[in-house]
């Protein structure tokens, strides 16, 4: 287990081309490759309507945590939901994060980063009234209720966790820890639970970027989130980014590196069923892609 993660360790895992993943065989999690975003949307509509599907078949509640993101499976899966008239109603949402302002409160709907407003509009609006999600199975997380979720999920295990992760592998929000007067040791990120949180600068600085021309004063400075011990407490967990170059690191030392508080995600390595996802453009490095750069000198 290690607290930092050196240029030196990083280096060899970067360099490895984003088509030789899948089978490469230092890798310590199972990694799936996908072209672009449409077929990553397909694979992750048509996993979970399986899961789904296959539980409904039984007489089977499907307990789901499911993120904000990556976009590009709602409609493909509120589409095939539709298409095959597959009912919702025994499906129970857990949804695994969201922002907050300065002071703890949600935002408005239809802030960019308001997670519900953006899932109540795609994930749940498309799907035909009489198979739609029940609102009483609608869990939604705010600063009021952490304990009220925290005790539902406890109360029967999880099918199947959905995710993406971030610049530094968050999982949800499970951010690596920067606080320079409070440690936290890789027991700490795998038994934490759902919380209320100021975000890292540099979760601040990538999603400015990404949405707002690098605007951060628009970047929501607090959030709420379930823990890695909820995420990873699922039978299945599956992983998915189709975002680039803000994503790539962080999926090496997923793959390839030890164990890290610096990196949460890494803790995929120990989960029975745990799956990787990414598209070409996130799988790809600039390391790799530039053989002749001389790093050490």
């Amino acid at each position: 287990m290690s607290d930092s993660i050196t240029a030196s360790e990083l280096y060899p895992w970067c360099k490895i081309k984003y088509d030789q993943l899948e089978n490469s065989p230092l890798r310590k999690v199972p990694f799936r490759l996908v072209k672009d975003s449409l077929e990553m949307g397909m694979v992750m509509a048509m996993e979970l309507a399986d899961e789904i599907r296959s539980n409904s078949a039984k007489g089977l509640t499907t307990r789901a945590i499911i993120p904000c993101g990556p976009a590009c499976w709602y409609k493909p899966f509120t589409d095939l939901i539709n298409r095959e008239k597959l009912s919702l109603k025994k499906l129970v949402v857990f949804h695994m994060d969201e922002c907050l302002d300065w002071q703890g409160r949600e935002l408005s709907k239809k802030h960019p980063y308001s997670f519900r407003g953006f899932m109540e509009k795609y994930f749940y609006g498309p799907v035909l009234p009489e198979l739609c999600v029940p609102e009483e199975n609608r869990n939604w997380l705010n600063a009021g209720n952490i304990m009220e979720i925290k005790e539902k999920i406890e109360k029967a295990p999880i099918d199947i966790t959905y995710g993406g992760w971030g610049q530094d592998g968050h999982i949800a929000y499970n951010q690596a820890r920067r606080h320079p007067f409070s440690h936290i040791t890789l027991d700490d990120i795998r038994n934490s639970t759902v919380r209320i949180q100021e975000n890292n600068i540099d979760t601040i600085i990538a999603l400015a970027q990404r949405t707002f021309g690098m605007a951060y004063q628009f970047v929501p400075p607090m959030s709420v989130t379930l823990g890695v011990k909820e995420c990873l407490s699922a039978r299945k967990v599956r992983l998915f980014s189709d975002t680039g170059a803000w994503k790539q690191t962080a999926l090496r030392v997923a793959l390839f590196g030890p164990l890290t508080p610096e990196y949460p995600i890494t803790l995929c390595q120990e989960h029975p069923d745990a799956i990787l996802t990414a598209t070409i453009a996130t799988a790809s490095h600039p390391i790799s892609e530039n053989p002749e750069w001389e790093l050490f000198y």
